[in-house]
């Protein structure tokens, strides 16, 4: 093999995943999942708007005594405590996904690298008549590199 970017055997490590993965999925049982049409009518938070938010929550605090009796502080607070405290899970969240990405990114390349290889060293040695089925897949479109870039001209 002319490539290993990552060797993983995951059998023993795979019950530990799936229990954390598990454990994760019930502590966000009470989070909520938006339509595509929902998330686009929402007014999102951006760090200006962010700091907006947080200037107006301590001025409102500040003059509780100036809203009315169906402005909910305390909720609003509690949101905006709520938003503070999941930014570095999310953030945690991200960065694993990513390596999950990556890692099957480089073991599928790894895998094609290996099997290329293989097809060559059948087809070196003469074994045509188990040829036929990896010639078929080839023919159908699988790419030994990747496809050039544009030359960015659109």
């Amino acid at each position: 093999m002319t490539q290993n970017l990552v060797s993983l055997d995951l059998s023993d490590d795979l019950p530990k995943f799936d229990a954390a993965l598990d454990a994760i999925e019930g502590v966000m049982d009470i989070f909520v999942s938006l339509t595509p049409e929902q998330i686009r009518r929402l007014t999102k938070i951006g760090e200006k708007s962010e700091t907006f938010c947080r200037q107006t929550v301590a001025i409102l605090d500040q003059n509780r005594q100036a809203l009315p009796p169906g402005f909910d502080l305390d909720e609003l607070k509690r949101d905006l405590a709520a938003y503070d405290a999941l930014r570095p899970r999310l953030n945690r969240l991200k960065a694993l996904v990513a390596r999950c990405g990556d890692t099957q990114l480089a073991l599928g390349s790894d895998v094609l690298s290996a099997s290329y290889d293989g097809y060559g060293l059948l087809k070196m040695f003469g074994k045509a008549d188990s040829m036929t089925p990896l010639t078929e897949s080839m023919r159908s479109g699988v790419r030994r590199t990747a496809p050039a870039k544009g030359d960015g001209t659109a």
